[in-house]
């Protein structure tokens, strides 16, 4: 059956829509009628090369839709039932898997490497991130396929697939954000906005955000942001002077580049924690002298894929939507159609945008 797709033919090559051959569901897969798709910044970040990719791909890994057909041995969803895409299933049976951090499996992302599909030349074609959620409907393993809980709008619930596992899981998961403590979130961005969210529910007494754009203020307050703060030089100065010299209790880097990383660091105060989230390249170097590590007693630590379990946290964060504590539609700047994607991509690099989401 012919769908439309985002198709990325080679490393660094523009996206080209286009119409490609899908076929059904075989053993332990699952058919999805995309209902909406993020564009998320781990997207660009494996167009460029920045992160490496069978190709050509479709890419796409954070998505929501509609079953509409399973192979043998699924039994845990049928036609009709509305899911969320997990882009990195866990195998289970590796050592982190026997260790409960299934964020960290080693097999999980065996399925990019996969042919899942095939151009109308009949070039054969991978799923980006397992799932290919950039078109208008994809086949997964039955893994990739987590039902959505109810009260949960299903073209918004695609932000669940990536953004806001990463963005909570950061702030509860790695950093552990207590009440009364202060947080400060490099990035504006959809998983930045998630994580501002996620410090409010934490009970985060003073939040700044910092972005590059003071077009993001708007949307950082109202997810929470206390206080914004424009990338500069002086901002971890900034930061101190808003908690009476200290710096903050914990800051959560969302953009991966050295001098962020490098700013949350010296942002947060002497004992304190620094979550890296943002995926950056080989060439983003961060440097650190043996004394300050010594001197501040700071913790620095990565961060992939908010340290969650999608299976286990996909209901807790249904509830805290159903409740009013998760706001999804105000992580969305733009929604946009299936053709608009390579304008996101450069809206992206443009530092453009919170999170713009491909409507089918």
């Amino acid at each position: 059956m012919a769908v439309r797709a985002a198709v990325l033919p080679a490393v660094g090559a523009p996206l080209e829509i286009t119409g490609i051959e899908l076929p059904g569901p075989g053993p332990g897969q699952v058919r999805v009628r995309l209902a909406a798709a993020g564009v998320c910044h781990s997207d660009l970040s494996l167009s460029d090369g920045t992160m490496s990719v069978p190709v050509p791909a479709v890419l796409g890994h954070e998505g929501a839709g509609t079953v509409v057909a399973v192979g043998p041995d699924v039994t845990h969803v049928s036609p009709g039932t509305p899911v969320v895409l997990n882009w990195a299933p866990a195998c289970g049976t590796c050592h982190a898997c026997s260790l409960g951090e299934v964020w960290l499996c080693a097999r999980a992302l065996d399925g990019a490497a996969s042919v899942y599909a095939h151009a109308a030349d009949g070039t054969p074609l991978h799923p980006g991130l397992n799932v290919a959620a950039f078109a208008e409907e994809t086949v997964v393993p039955a893994a990739c396929a987590l039902p959505l809980p109810p009260g949960v709008p299903l073209a918004d619930a695609a932000l669940l697939g990536c953004a806001v596992l990463t963005g909570y899981g950061a702030v509860h998961h790695s950093a552990r954000v207590r009440a009364g403590e202060s947080v400060a979130v490099f990035g504006a961005g959809g998983v930045g906005l998630a994580a501002l969210q996620s410090a409010r529910i934490a009970g985060a007494s003073r939040i700044v955000a910092v972005d590059v754009s003071p077009g993001k203020e708007d949307l950082a307050r109202a997810a929470g942001a206390t206080d914004f703060l424009l990338a500069s030089a002086t901002t971890p100065r900034e930061i101190r002077a808003l908690t009476g010299g200290q710096g903050v209790d914990v800051a959560v880097e969302c953009v991966g580049r050295a001098v962020s990383i490098r700013a949350a660091w010296e942002s947060t105060r002497r004992g304190g924690r620094t979550t890296v989230v943002g995926i950056g390249g080989k060439d983003q170097q961060v440097t650190f002298n043996a004394l300050e590590l010594f001197h501040w007693g700071r913790t620095l630590s990565g961060c992939v894929y908010g340290n969650s379990d999608p299976a286990r946290d996909l209901p807790l964060l249904a509830e805290h939507v159903r409740a009013g504590r998760l706001d999804l539609s105000a992580l969305v700047t733009e929604r946009i159609g299936l053709e608009d994607i390579p304008g996101a991509f450069e809206n992206m690099k443009a530092g453009k945008g919170g999170r713009a989401l491909v409507v089918f």
